[in-house]
């Protein structure tokens, strides 16, 4: 009985280790996981303290261009965005480290790290600005080609994934304009590259401006 019970066991194993491994999960079956969690804030504090030597304490960044303001930016757009990394649907070498599964293991962790930078409080007083030379021309093209997703005043949509784009520091937006012209930004959806197109220097200059300038109430707006 005894030696029966080994010869199984050892076919068992045998079988276990020849069987293929499971494939890992795809963007959109990653993100579809993160988004079915509720996501804690709580914990979500311990493990922003990977993000802070970078994106400052609260997740306000730097105006220099590299580091993005990410407080108060809707919980399931942060989400995406670490998902997108993960899978290098979005590029940036320091991004893809900490994005990666032995920074953030799972969904769970995730959602946590996006629910904690979401309720962070967003300081327009240290927002990087330009030099507000064109301001009417960057208004008028957001409100032609911008508005209808992003919002009246770039709040962005959170049930849509539409990033809040206002108050973000000036030449980090600029700077996200070109990659995307420059194919820099493999996430960046339709229309964008398109629209972006066909503007000029003074035009893309307005627009990060413009943005940059704005204040909206926080608010999430459905579809």
């Amino acid at each position: 009985m005894n030696m029966r019970l080994i010869a199984l066991t050892s076919v068992l194993l045998a079988v276990s280790a020849t069987a293929p491994a499971a494939d890992p999960p795809t963007a959109s079956q990653e993100l579809r996981s993160v988004l079915r969690e509720t996501g804690s804030a709580v914990r979500g504090e311990q493990l922003f303290k990977n993000c802070i030597a970078c994106h400052g304490q609260d997740g306000n960044g730097k105006p220099g261009g590299d580091i993005p303001v990410i407080a108060a930016q809707h919980q399931r757009v942060i989400a995406k965005q670490l998902v997108d990394y993960r899978h290098a649907e979005r590029w940036d070498p320091q991004m893809e480290t900490v994005a990666a599964s032995h920074a953030l293991t799972g969904p769970r962790d995730i959602a946590d790290v996006a629910a904690f930078i979401s309720v962070q409080r967003r300081d327009t007083g240290r927002t990087g600005l330009g030099d507000g030379k064109q301001l009417e021309t960057g208004r008028s093209i957001y409100g032609r080609d911008c508005i209808g997703c992003h919002g009246a005043d770039g709040e962005g949509n959170g049930v849509s994934l539409v990033p809040r784009l206002a108050g973000q520091h000036y030449r980090y937006l600029l700077r996200q304009l070109h990659d995307t012209l420059e194919q820099r930004r493999p996430n960046m959806p339709p229309p964008h590259p398109q629209l972006l197109d066909k503007l000029g220097v003074a035009e893309l200059t307005g627009l990060a401006d413009y943005l940059a300038r704005l204040d909206p109430p926080r608010r999430v707006v459905t579809p």
